[in-house]
């Protein structure tokens, strides 16, 4: 049995469908679902089971763990609001609920790869796995940034593979219910369909309008490095998933033009709330995961856009 958390969510829906593609579908899903509407991710994947988070926490700190131990943990689960300022909130949701995970699959040498984030490096430049460049910007980077200091002190006692995995900016199907939270791929394409315009970001900090950088990596590319950590259950430690390439957002407003054949850029002032808050830039250092044996290449925003809208437009 495969365990996944956070199974209904966006990254965590896309790791169950490929699981499925790979003939399981003894998948085990935790999540929360009292937003309801992420039903839909997990409509066209077959599981074998599914129960509420705060359930399942308490069914692994009471000792009474599920009828077999799964063969791996996928822990995607997490409160990935950047705005949400509850550091009480986040760092249970986050951190504590991460660290009871993390006792069940050392002492039952289960394997367990997490989600990370890329938000741990701030405002970068540099974006490499050591501590550094580590300056979170907000409550969830730091609840992020706080369980990957403590899986390194703890890594000597561990007695399983532990993976962290720092996602940059990942964008694809089934992210519909993230809203704010969701790539500007897939605002873009909204904005379009509803007024012919994507508005992209003025210029700010230096970069000119549209110019501003990031490391977007196609959502089966990321689902595609998870899995391939359960492969090698000799590789442990903390990863970077992105491209290693970063591209602007005038990239992804151009390829989603593009795939329409029509539609205008619009550039909007660059909020005054986001000011000292925003990246600006990000590009994943990935020269730990290439030195790790993964050499699968990565699609490009304009190589995967076009896949993406295809996808939403039959959806």
């Amino acid at each position: 049995m495969i365990l996944v958390t956070g199974g209904a969510g966006f990254i965590g829906s896309n790791l169950v469908k490929t699981l499925n593609e790979w003939g399981r579908s003894d998948i085990y899903v935790v999540d929360d679902l009292r937003d309801g509407r992420k039903f839909r991710n997990l409509v066209d994947c077959e599981i074998a089971d599914f129960e509420d988070k705060d359930a399942f926490r308490e069914r692994i700190q009471s000792g009474r763990g599920l009828p077999e131990p799964p063969e791996v943990v996928f822990h995607l689960g997490a409160c990935s609001d950047t705005m949400e300022w509850d550091g009480r909130f986040m760092l249970n949701t986050n951190f504590e609920y991460s660290k009871v995970l993390l006792a069940y699959c050392s002492e039952l040498s289960i394997p367990f790869i997490y989600a990370s984030s890329a938000s741990v490096y701030g405002m970068g430049p540099v974006f490499r796995e050591e501590k550094p460049y580590e300056k979170p910007l907000n409550m969830y980077a730091y609840s992020k940034l706080l369980f990957d200091q403590y899986v390194r002190r703890a890594r000597s006692q561990l007695g399983s593979q532990v993976v962290g995995l720092r996602y940059f900016n990942v964008y694809g199907p089934r992210e519909e219910h993230k809203y704010e939270m969701a790539s500007v791929a897939y605002k873009f394409h909204r904005q379009l369909s509803e007024s012919d315009r994507v508005r992209v970001f003025e210029g700010s900090e230096g970069y000119a309008s549209g110019e501003h950088r990031r490391d977007f990596i196609w959502v089966a590319d990321a689902v595609a490095v998870t899995l391939w950590f359960w492969e090698h259950p000799e590789q442990s430690g903390i990863f970077n998933v992105g491209t290693g390439q970063s591209q602007t957002y005038n990239d992804v407003a151009r390829a989603v033009v593009a795939y329409h054949s029509r539609g205008e850029i619009e550039y909007i002032p660059f909020p005054e709330s986001l000011e000292g808050r925003y990246q600006s830039f990000t590009q994943a250092d990935i020269s730990a995961l290439r030195k790790a044996g993964y050499d699968a290449a990565f699609h490009s925003v304009e190589e995967a856009v076009p896949l993406y809208l295809k996808w939403l437009e039959g959806r």
